[in-house]
């Protein structure tokens, strides 16, 4: 596709150290063309198989649902005043309505169902709405398990009850089922975008873990964090959370995957011998990645790293492996860790898993597949189960005896990965070998 083309080629130039950035205006005609055909073709198919068939969303300017987030044009950046949206599915007619109680259409899928001439106020507009479709299942978004479902705050739901009889109110239920699968399910055009984004993830770590980014003895885990986080905004890119840098290293005294996140060095001299660990995640076209890579510090006379250094992260490997591999429709995330878990231990292999889904958002909606301090089960969101054409973050991490080290270490790895309902596939690859410095960064394709 052209958006793509013109991407890559942008995306190399700025490699190559231009400042030219793809176009806005491209960008915003993409994210309004997929979410046109997310609300026309997916969402129907969702609301037939979560059995809900009225979806009643309400949010108000600055503080906006996460999912009504997701369904505005790209040149809304926030909800107007009070914007609802009315989602309805007969299935009897063979009819679906896409309807916004509000001023203005809500982009191209959107149109306009108010007339404040002729009813001034919005709350009786969308309550007749209601009425005279008379739906079985009224879904609104609230959730204990998924925050991205739980957007609709207190304020609006008191006064939608207000605004519905004792019968309407009886078939309020929680969309929590459809806000997830809305959010999780992505699309075959979608999922092209997805390998062009991680496919620019890799190379920017690719870069940041050289010679271009890192002078041992001189550069800090400080300033390589700055980097890739002004070489994101260079690319006219953005990321959803703060990249991390971290070392471990040839100290028996020290055992720097034990410390907490806060309490990492800050600003840590990168030295000849070095593990480096990064953490990042960019946003383009709505989506978001979320990845894990080493690279090692060759000390002089290196040609490569150690050897139990390679084995610790061939065994990292083998537990994304054994992780994916358990991956099936229907099972919940606490069964795929259990299972993933259970293997392990049978291989001798020291694992912590805390998998996530990822999609519209970084930690997505879906089923969580442990946390790092949850190795028994994640309840509620570890028991919802996996649906096909679902991303996830393969998160997690081994630990490994470094002999020559007098420590373990543990490799911590998270690439990004779809399940289609037949098997999981990484969707631009994984590392599976050591990056080494110094060295020539690939550029964006090799």
């Amino acid at each position: 596709m052209r958006i793509l083309a013109i991407f890559t080629a942008v995306f190399l130039l700025s490699l190559r150290g231009s400042t030219q950035v793809f176009s806005l205006r491209e960008e915003a005609r993409v994210v309004d063309e997929i979410l046109k055909e997310r609300i026309e073709n997916l969402l129907p198919t969702l609301m037939e198989r979560t059995g809900i068939d009225m979806w009643v969303i309400i949010s108000r300017e600055y503080n906006e649902d996460p999912v009504l987030k997701t369904m505005l044009p790209a040149t809304w950046l926030s909800a107007r005043r009070t914007t609802m949206l009315v989602f309805y599915r007969n299935a009897a007619q063979n009819r679906f309505e896409k309807l916004a109680v509000a001023r203005y259409n809500v982009g191209d899928a959107i149109a306009k169902a108010w007339d404040p001439d002729k009813q001034p106020d919005q709350w009786e507009a969308l309550a007749e709405i209601i009425r005279t479709r008379n739906p079985k299942k009224i879904g609104i978004n609230t959730s204990r398990d998924f925050g991205h479902a739980d957007g609709l705050d207190h304020t609006h739901h008191d006064l939608l009850m207000q605004k519905l009889g004792t019968d309407l109110r009886s078939r309020i239920v929680s969309a929590e089922s459809l806000s997830v699968a809305w959010l999780e399910t992505r699309t075959e055009r979608e999922m092209q975008m997805y390998a062009q984004l991680v496919d620019i993830t890799h190379a920017i770590i690719d870069e940041g873990f050289s010679g271009k980014a890192v002078t041992p003895g001189i550069t800090t885990t400080d300033d390589l964090v700055w980097w890739f986080r002004e070489k994101i905004r260079s690319l006219g890119l953005s990321t959803w959370f703060h990249t991390s840098v971290s070392v471990q290293r040839n100290d028996p005294t020290n055992f720097e995957h034990l410390r907490n996140f806060s309490n990492r060095p800050k600003d840590d001299l990168i030295r000849p011998g070095d593990l480096l660990h990064v953490d990042i995640g960019i946003t383009w076209l709505r989506l978001n990645t979320d990845i894990q890579q080493h690279a090692y510090i060759l000390r002089p006379g290196e040609t490569d790293a150690p050897e139990s250094i390679r084995k610790a992260l061939a065994r990292s490997n083998r537990l994304q492996d054994i992780l994916t591999a358990q991956f099936k429709t229907g099972r919940t995330g606490n069964q795929i860790l259990k299972g993933a878990l259970e293997q392990a231990a049978k291989e001798g292999i020291p694992a912590t898993i805390y998998t996530h889904p990822l999609g519209l958002h970084g930690h997505a909606a879906g089923p969580t597949i442990g946390l790092w301090d949850q190795q028994g089960g994640v309840p509620g969101s570890g028991d919802y189960p996996v649906f096909p054409n679902t991303a996830y973050s393969i998160e997690l991490n081994t630990a490994s005896d470094i002999p020559e080290w007098k420590k373990s270490i543990r490799i911590m790895l998270e690439e990004d990965g779809f399940f289609d309902g037949q098997g999981f596939r990484y969707i631009s690859g994984r590392q599976k070998e050591l990056l080494l410095i110094p060295r020539i960064p690939r550029q964006l394709g090799q």
